[in-house]
């Protein structure tokens, strides 16, 4: 049980076959964190990717299904995964089917099962595992697009919200429509009028479910040290202050009016100018008071990882579970100070982390603490005795 009281939740077996460089991979496990070392281009990150799949979503790198699948493979793949929890062993796993040997068309959807029972969406693996991130790419999470920052926190929400990526993803989809009607002068108003319902309804949820996410993140502040730094975080956006000010029934209706009232602007901007996928997330370094974006690379990551260090005891206060939490060439960047801080906290959550690098030295302080695998070109061994 971790320092939240939340239950321990672990993957004790894994297996992949034909994703990316794995021909074929079978792994046993136990609840300790896992240690992945080898060099560039060897399998870390794609074996870390095949966790990430055992939750709602498109992964880690968010690559298509057809791309995970091995060169000179079938053309489909599976993952999966024995979970070790308060619900006892689960099997889970998800995959694409083979490619068809005729080359003619067939339905190429991801697939997830369940002990061995088709489920309709890959929600269900939520009820079973709670998967959180932190690679590379992450890095310029301050300094980039807004864009970035809203997928940032709409995956931390749907670690505690699995239907939250259906919300969006319905509200992407409402938004395209409404972007094509509204070039048609002569579009039906009342399917216009319909489909700007959608969005209000489905916008107004999203805005809640963020601001709510951050309100919570916020109470965990004051929890970080000068290690991890905290980071004050808040929503800059319309539709949040709306929410923040009156009901989801007024907001949604102030929503629904905005975007009735804007149409002939936004015909002639081409998009819709109104909405949750306008706003961005606002990140300050507490005890400086300071933007992250002008904070330098090494607090940038050390408040990074502070956030979802936070996150990951939101999730696990929340779902009174452990997650899994992914942490590629984490160790790299950090002295060895903050490695052996990290490296407490991990233990203090309880989580199985999967942490990846080139040099085995950077995970000395860890220990025994850790399992220890080493990875060669899509084929895995242990580093040291169970």
């Amino acid at each position: 049980m971790s320092g939240d009281g939340a239950e321990a939740v672990f993957l004790s077996a894994i297996a992949l076959t034909d994703f990316r460089n794995y021909a074929q991979l079978s792994l046993k496990l136990d609840r300790r964190p896992v240690v992945l070392v080898g060099e560039n281009g060897a399998g870390k990150t794609n074996l870390i990717e095949a966790v990430s799949l055992l939750s709602p979503g498109r992964g880690l790198r968010r690559a298509t299904y057809e791309a995970l699948a091995r060169l000179g493979g079938t053309g489909g793949w599976t993952v999966s995964a024995v979970v070790q929890g308060p619900d006892g062993p689960v099997r889970i796993g998800t995959g694409l089917d083979p490619a068809p040997a005729d080359g003619g068309p067939a339905t190429r959807s991801r697939r997830i099962r369940i002990d061995g029972e088709e489920e309709r969406s890959s929600e269900a693996l939520a009820r079973h595992l709670g998967v959180l991130w932190l690679t590379p790419a992450m890095d310029g999470l301050f300094t980039g697009p807004p864009g970035d920052r809203r997928r940032f926190l709409d995956r931390l929400v749907l670690a505690i919200d699995a239907g939250h990526g259906q919300r969006v993803s319905a509200y992407e989809r409402a938004l395209a429509q409404r972007n094509r009607l509204i070039e048609d002068y002569n579009a039906d108003r009342r399917w216009l009028d319909a489909i700007e319902t959608q969005i209000a309804e489905l916008g107004t949820a999203i805005a809640a479910a963020r601001r709510e996410l951050v309100g919570c993140l916020a109470e965990l502040a004051p929890e970080a040290d000068d290690l991890f730094p905290a980071a004050e975080l808040s929503l800059e956006g319309e539709i949040e202050g709306w929410v923040g000010e009156m009901s989801a029934v007024a907001a949604e209706d102030a929503f629904r009016a905005r975007l009735a009232e804007g149409r002939a602007r936004d015909r002639a901007a081409g998009r819709t100018l109104t909405g949750p996928h306008r706003s961005d997330l606002t990140v300050v370094h507490s005890a400086k008071g300071m933007p992250a974006s002008r904070a330098s690379t090494g607090e940038q990551k050390a408040l990074l990882i502070g956030l979802v260090l936070a996150h990951a005891r939101l999730v696990a206060r929340l779902t009174r579970r452990t997650p899994l939490l992914l942490m590629d060439e984490v160790a790299a960047h950090l002295d060895t100070r903050r490695r052996a801080g990290l490296f407490a906290r991990i233990a203090a959550l309880g989580t199985q982390a999967w942490m990846t690098g080139t040099d085995a030295a950077l995970f000395e302080a860890i220990g025994d603490e850790a399992q220890h695998f080493a990875v060669d070109d899509g084929r895995v061994r242990p580093l040291r005795p169970a």
